[in-house]
């Protein structure tokens, strides 16, 4: 789908002229571009520890790849360098995956694992920080004290309750758990967690915001009405495939019958499919330019998922790919 032919396209889907943060697309305009840098920065020192504030960052490559041909790579949404080498790994979740805490584990592994590649060195590791923002709620925290918190700050201590390790953070936020109305918003963190919660559903910015130069920036380049032809037409394909992703989730993985399966069973085995597996499966088909056998290959996924998603998403779309 291109702009030129629906111009008014994330409008007719809402009222709202503000792109959704829970896409690719809308996630990284807002968070992952050079001119986003004090947006982020401003994030992130309102969720970090008071004694772990950053003044300025750099982008670094998203892909960090192991020491040997078969070990598994990780890509991240935003990869960022501190003042001090601190390293950032953001992390947007859309839909839940079986494992994610030991996917943010491997992912923060790698980081560090990979700070040892120069000959010299004394293994003085530089700190670490893995942000997570979840659209979707812990399983296992039904029983928790922190069932209803926001954010979940994790850190290494000792069996008195004490801070072990200084340079190694994961930071989980669940999103479903923010119910803040406007007028209850206070603190900085209060207002990201707001702006990125409910930004695709405000049709104005709110007069909270409006005083706050920072704020009214971010607003800005989330208008819809801002963005080039070429960003609308990859917000727009974002956008799909976000809303393809839920469905297939929704779909495929409730009801694991209507897709041939036994609730997550396939020969047997128990299927764990990552977000961007399925992400790069959806895209894969819609491009059209391989056969499902060799996306099932790419993928390292039973050929029957492929297909069934294929099916899935026909019936949702009408056509997927060739």
């Amino acid at each position: 789908m291109k702009s030129k032919k629906n111009p008014n396209f994330a409008q007719k889907k809402s009222m709202s002229p503000f792109i959704s943060p829970f896409t690719d697309f809308g996630f990284k305009k807002l968070f992952g571009e050079d001119a986003s840098k004090p947006m982020l920065i401003s994030f992130l020192n309102s969720i970090l520890p008071k004694n772990n504030q950053i003044k300025s960052l750099e982008f670094k490559n998203v892909e960090q790849i192991g020491d040997i041909k078969y070990e598994p790579k990780a890509v991240f949404d935003i990869f960022c360098l501190g003042t001090r080498n601190e390293r950032f790994i953001i992390e947007l979740q859309r839909a839940p995956q079986d494992y994610y805490k030991d996917r943010t584990l491997f992912y923060s592994a790698l980081v560090i694992k990979n700070q040892g590649v120069v000959v010299d060195w004394d293994f003085n590791l530089d700190p670490v920080y893995c942000i997570a923002i979840l659209n979707f709620n812990f399983k296992d925290h039904e029983a928790s004290q922190a069932k209803h918190e926001v954010k979940h700050v994790i850190c290494l201590k000792n069996q008195f309750n004490e801070r072990f390790y200084e340079k190694y953070f994961l930071i989980y936020l669940e999103m479903p758990n923010f119910t803040l109305s406007l007028d209850e918003l206070r603190t900085t963190e209060d207002k990201w967690l707001y702006f990125i919660k409910n930004l695709d559903k405000l049709e104005d910015i709110p007069s909270i915001f409006k005083d706050d130069d920072l704020f009214t920036e971010a607003f800005r380049k989330a208008n819809y009405s801002n963005l080039t032809p070429k960003e609308r037409d990859e917000y727009e394909e974002s956008v799909k495939v976000y809303r393809d992703l839920k469905n297939v989730i929704n779909k495929a993985f409730s009801d694991g019958e209507k897709m041939g399966i036994q609730k997550g069973k396939l020969e047997g085995k128990q299927i764990g499919i990552q977000k961007t597996q399925t992400e790069g499966i959806i895209k894969a088909l819609k491009r059209g330019k391989l056969t499902m056998n060799e996306i099932a290959e790419d993928f390292e996924v039973p050929f029957d998922l492929v297909l069934n998603i294929k099916d899935l998403l026909k019936k949702e779309n009408g056509k997927i790919g060739k």
